[in-house]
């Protein structure tokens, strides 16, 4: 288990309570469950007002002793604070724009697990990819040809649902995509057999949704690829780099 500095993640006031009844232990804190981002977005506008205040009051000349002292964080997280590139404050919204806001931000990850703890609605998922390290490429459009299903009605699904549940949720997602364009990236996770030597990209996210997209006729989709082995990263880019080039290149013409 990764444990963390509680200065680092509590706001002061809280943090003091928390010494009177626990100064020096170490605390378990269970998870509350699903918790929607809208609702955890406050804390994460606290924490970016709070770093931008520390900023602009060292920039005027306070010390960063001073500031560790006020904000009861340490001298080494102020500095890290004050020479560190200021970031956008970017809120997460189920949209591709805004998965591409995050991804050009250098966020992508944190898109990745906001997504997955509300909309997703899958946290196990969230809480697995925080496991281990792992890369996250895209959003790029990728043809749907090149990912399989793992969850559906049919027999040899690794998650196996309810036909009619399927299919009602293929047919709301299929009215979805009519109206509206600006759907979230499927989450794809790559990874290559030495087995049969073969690519495989496994469809972790958005199975309802990808067999919609194909019974409308689309070619290709926005996806997310994540790769934990270094190895497979570089197989990936050799073989389908150019997709995530040709992606950069429509940025660049926007």
């Amino acid at each position: 288990m990764k444990y963390e500095n509680a200065r680092e993640l509590l706001p002061p006031e809280l943090l003091r309570q928390v010494q009177k009844y626990a100064a020096g232990k170490t605390l378990y804190i269970p998870s509350m469950g699903k918790v929607s981002w809208g609702e955890s977005s406050g804390y994460r506008r606290y924490l970016w007002e709070r770093n931008e205040e520390i900023r602009a009051r060292f920039r005027q000349g306070e010390s960063a002793a001073a500031l560790a002292e006020i904000f009861c964080l340490s001298e080494d997280s102020i500095r890290k604070i004050v020479y560190k590139k200021e970031e956008p404050m970017l809120d997460y919204e189920c949209t591709l724009t805004c998965c591409q806001a995050f991804a050009r931000a250098g966020r992508l990850e944190e898109w990745v697990h906001a997504y997955l703890l509300s909309d997703g609605d899958n946290p196990p998922f969230s809480h697995g990819l925080k496991l281990f390290d792992r890369f996250f490429l895209g959003p790029v459009s990728m043809p749907l040809s090149l990912f399989r299903r793992c969850c559906g009605p049919e027999e040899g699904m690794k998650w196996r649902v309810h036909p009619v549940h399927f299919e009602n949720k293929v047919q709301r997602m299929m009215e979805t995509r009519r109206a509206d364009t600006d759907m979230p990236p499927l989450i794809i996770h790559y990874l290559f057999s030495e087995t049969d030597g073969q690519p495989e990209f496994e469809l972790n996210e958005g199975n309802d949704r990808f067999e919609a997209y194909k019974r409308l006729g689309l070619a290709e989709t926005p996806v997310i690829i994540w790769i934990t082995e270094k190895e497979e990263l570089e197989r990936f880019m050799a073989d389908y780099g150019s997709y995530l080039g040709r992606q950069e290149e429509d940025h660049a013409k926007l």
